[in-house]
């Protein structure tokens, strides 16, 4: 069993827990002034593995199963056994990462909690985009696009939700998750960016 599936398996047991157990959700869930008040820092894992509701952890667990499995497969190829280690250090450190910045600018607001895998999944996204930027990415199953194409517009898209801020969203940790994917990949395989470069730049050319 892959570790992508394993992690769906805890995250979809986690969720459905805590589905109808409005106490533990609390406790679980990103509260920034509970961690800054309380040292609850445990916040920071926790909240990645439980979801709203139903629709919230279907599409998190269904856009992580697609692209983890194809991440982790390129991880494994590249490092071998240690892939693995790098994909779950890549998606724990993800979701924590993404949440900082809301922690530091939520931290004295007693009533702002966040919940959901999302900045995992979108460094896990971000990871697949930079390894197979010309990969189409469906929304919907119906607009299809090159990878790096849909990274762009993700990128723009909740970069101005953030700013906004008028839906419950957390916008800021779908960036900051994404971003971090970025960095992370460049990281553990500087041969990565130009090879995503030279993947754009020869697509870019066969269109003229």
């Amino acid at each position: 069993m892959s570790v992508t599936v394993i992690l769906i398996c805890v995250t979809v047991a986690v969720s459905f827990y805590s589905f109808n157990k409005p106490e533990l959700l609390a406790r679980l869930m990103m509260n920034p002034h509970s961690v800054h008040m309380n040292g609850q820092y445990y916040r920071f894992i926790t909240s990645g593995f439980i979801h709203q509701d139903h629709m919230h952890l279907l599409w998190n667990m269904f856009s992580f199963y697609f692209f983890g499995t194809a991440v982790e497969s390129v991880l494994g190829a590249l490092f071998g056994e240690a892939g693995m280690y790098y994909f779950i250090a890549l998606y724990l450190t993800a979701i924590v990462v993404s949440d900082i910045p809301t922690y530091l600018k939520e931290k004295n607001n007693t009533n702002y909690n966040a919940l959901g895998a999302s900045g995992g999944v979108g460094s896990v996204i971000f990871v697949f985009i930079i390894f197979q930027p010309l990969q189409s990415i469906c929304l919907y199953f119906a607009l299809c696009m090159p990878g790096f194409v849909f990274g762009v517009g993700y990128l723009i898209y909740t970069y101005y939700q953030g700013r906004k801020a008028n839906d419950n969203i957390n916008h800021d940790a779908h960036l900051y998750g994404a971003v971090y994917g970025l960095l992370f990949c460049i990281v553990v395989y500087p041969a990565s960016l130009p090879n995503f470069y030279e993947q754009i730049k020869y697509w870019v050319l066969s269109l003229f």
